[in-house]
């Protein structure tokens, strides 16, 4: 299959959590947020930051709990408070991203991971911020991949199994042609996403 992980170009990162509470992160406050880090209100960079500060504003859909973790603290305390405290966390390790390969899955190459986890997505800001997202009926598997050139790759693929209350305007049915709650809809999270499961 052909695959392509984007390379990571959010290096930002995150601020002590003393310094993150300092700073405002809503939208109503976004002119001083602005202010604050000497951004340019008509900037793309303020568009950006205006963009991911929107997105953890809008509320949780049916079977998701949400929460923006401005700093490292807050994502463990977020993903601990969902899985308790034995917990591992895994991201997907790929040598060569930000070019098109053809992979494989190695032989015995699917370990599931979890059926219990929290997904943290790495957003565009100034400084480190996840999106994380404890979603029902979720499955993740760590997938052994080798690449044409012989490289390999160590991926996180994740399975949402019920996604009836998901938005039909969603990427995921656009692409697969499906409507929402029809089918399973897995993908495999980018470079610099974190997903904790409880360990064994």
């Amino acid at each position: 299959m052909k695959l392509y992980f984007p390379k990571t170009i959010n290096q930002a990162n995150f601020l002590p959590r003393q310094a993150a509470d300092s700073i405002p992160f809503s939208t109503q406050k976004l002119p001083e947020i602005l202010n604050h880090f000497s951004v340019k209100p008509n900037s793309i960079e303020a568009k950006i930051m205006k963009q991911t500060i929107g997105e953890c504003e809008v509320p949780s859909i049916k079977g998701e709990v949400k929460f923006c973790a401005t700093s490292l603290e807050y994502l463990i305390e977020f993903s601990v408070s969902r899985l308790g405290r034995q917990v591992q966390v895994h991201s997907t390790e790929v040598v060569n991203e930000g070019t098109k390969q053809v992979y494989r899955i190695a032989q015995n190459g699917v370990e599931k991971i979890g059926d219990k986890s929290v997904i943290c997505h790495k957003q565009n800001y100034v400084y480190a911020v996840f999106y994380c997202h404890e979603v029902n009926a979720t499955r993740a598997y760590s997938v052994s991949l080798a690449a044409s050139d012989g490289t390999k790759a160590k991926a996180v693929a994740v399975c949402h199994t019920d996604t009836r209350f998901w938005s039909p305007q969603h990427l995921a049915f656009q692409v697969l042609k499906v409507k929402p709650g029809t089918v399973p809809v897995c993908h495999f999270l980018p470079n610099g996403n974190l997903i904790w499961v409880t360990s064994s």
